[in-house]
Formats: structure tokens, sequence, C-alpha cells
């Protein structure tokens, strides 16, 4: 993990101690394939954002996890390509010169990789820049992570998706790995407290359950 990560971070822990309910995500399912994007798109999305390592595919890998190809390929159907975006802390950022892997991953799953250089949860900016024509809460972001996904998309008012059964430890950063598990556990804990997501619109009478496949 890089310093700028780390100091993007500490940056929002105010928010994540003092703010609770900004760690809380608006649905969680086991994986992308427990996600209803019809009903999704049904309740008033119009566009997903989405993380790469460990929601999409196996760590530091171009391509779709491939338990995970028939998913992917409904949300691409049901939004569009162009209302799809990858949001990675690695590829697509300062870290990735030329941007070199963000064009690998754009060929091998047929969407765009946003370019940032502030890493989640900082880069709110940029993507919503890119999705200017939607207002923030019509977009949804789906990721494995609580203090990058989940928190980034509650600061900037998108309706926030967790995937939480990971896809694999094998070449996993050691410290998200390490992170990860502080995350789960402090969200556990939080839901156990009766700790609820920020307020969204689309779900003033609505339970967000309606939205998982089994």
């Amino acid at each position: 993990m890089h310093a700028d990560h780390l100091s993007s971070l500490q940056n929002h822990s105010v928010n994540v101690f003092r703010k609770t309910h900004l760690c809380i995500p608006h649905l969680i399912v086991n994986d992308i394939r427990n996600i209803n994007f019809y009903e999704l798109k049904n309740l008033g999305i119009n566009a997903l954002a989405f993380d790469k390592d460990n929601t999409l595919t196996t760590p530091y890998s171009d391509e779709i996890y491939p338990p995970f190809k028939s998913a992917w390929e409904e949300s691409k159907k049901i939004f569009g390509n162009e209302n799809l975006i990858i949001v990675s802390n690695s590829s697509g950022t300062g870290d990735d010169p030329g941007f070199i892997q963000a064009e690998a991953i754009e060929k091998s799953l047929g969407v765009y990789v946003l370019r940032h250089m502030s890493k989640k949860p900082s880069c709110g900016q940029e993507l919503l820049s890119h999705f200017a024509a939607y207002n923030p809460h019509t977009i949804a972001i789906i990721g494995d992570r609580v203090f990058t996904d989940v928190l980034f998309g509650n600061l900037n008012g998108m309706f926030t998706v967790l995937t939480r059964k990971i896809i694999s430890k094998k070449r996993d950063n050691f410290m998200a790995t390490m992170i990860r598990r502080v995350e789960y556990k402090m969200l556990d804990y939080y839901i156990a407290k009766g700790i609820k997501p920020p307020f969204h619109p689309f779900l003033k009478n609505k339970d967000s359950g309606f939205l998982k496949k089994e």
C-alpha cells in the first residue's frame, strides 16, 4: 500500500470514526452474482462503478473471474458498456505509467477504466465528472473494501454495494488483506449496534434486500 493511499485514508479517518454510518453499505452480497442488476436499474440507478481486484478479477489479473462472466455480461447488457466504469487504486492511477494496465483491462473487460491521481476514497470528483450527466445518487459503487469503496461511495452520495466474499487471497496486497479483516470486524460491530447506512432516496420506503439474488 503506497504512501499516498495511506494519506488518503488518514485524511478521511475523522469520517470513519465520527460518522460511522459512512462505513455501512446500502447492500451487502457475497459477490456480483448476487446482485439483481435488473432491479437495480428499475430502482433508478443509471451507472455502475466497479472496483477490480477481488470484485471482478483475482488480484492483479486483467480477466474476469470465470464464475462471474455471466453476471458481468448481464450488467453490461442492462446498463450498457458506456455506463459501467472500473475504479481501481492501481490501474489508471499514478502507479500505472502511461496507463498501460488500464488499457489492458479495457481491452479485456470492455469498459472504461477511470484515470485518477487521487485514490479511493478521495477520487469522487473524477468519477462524478465522468458521469456528469447523472446525479450522484443514481450511481452505484460496487467493491470489496469498506475504507475505500464503501466510504468513497457514501462520501459522494452514491448507492454502495459491498461484495464481501473475496475471490482469492493469492497475490493480494498483504496490507490490504490485513486492513480488510479490520474493516469487516468493524462493519459487523456497527451493524450489530443498529447503525444504518446514509439515507438514499431510492430506498426511502424499501428494504435493500430485494436487490439480492440468492
